[in-house]
């Protein structure tokens, strides 16, 4: 029949794709859904309309897991070496907010932005160091300023 999937799933990859689907990664949770419904039987027009995408990703989510199961719908580690500015200004900003005894706590991503480059610290702009905090969860990560 045109137009139809020719994807199959057993009752492993299913119960996979069932908990990929709960997934705290939207991405990730929807391949594992687009894959759910095209193995219920539903068109890819309308699970793209669902999911709020092209189909023709419908139809490339519906490739790679042909090729590679449920382990290639899964979230990769993105390409290329990690930020060290990011690494070392995080380090620096934690150092900093560490030693802050007589300060009132009132630290700012522009005033801790300028004090680690005061220190001698890579440059950064005040919304990479924000999420450079917030990935690794510093004590000072989204507190809010006074």
């Amino acid at each position: 029949m045109v137009g139809r999937s020719k994807i199959r799933a057993d009752g492993d990859e299913r119960a996979a794709l069932r908990l990929l689907a709960r997934s705290g990664h939207r991405a990730e949770a929807d391949r594992a859904r687009a894959i759910l419904l095209t193995l219920e039987g539903r068109e890819a027009a309308g699970i793209a309309a669902a999911l709020g995408v092209h189909v023709s990703t419908v139809r490339e989510w519906r490739g790679l897991f042909a090729e590679g199961g449920t382990a290639s719908l899964q979230r990769r580690k993105p390409p290329g070496r990690p930020s060290r500015i990011g690494i070392a200004a995080t380090a620096l900003a934690e150092a900093i907010l560490d030693e802050d005894d007589c300060h009132d706590g009132g630290w700012t991503l522009p005033r801790l932005r300028a004090e680690i480059e005061r220190r001698g610290g890579p440059a950064i702009s005040d919304g990479w160091l924000s999420i450079q905090l917030r990935r690794k969860g510093s004590h000072g990560a989204g507190r809010g300023t006074r």
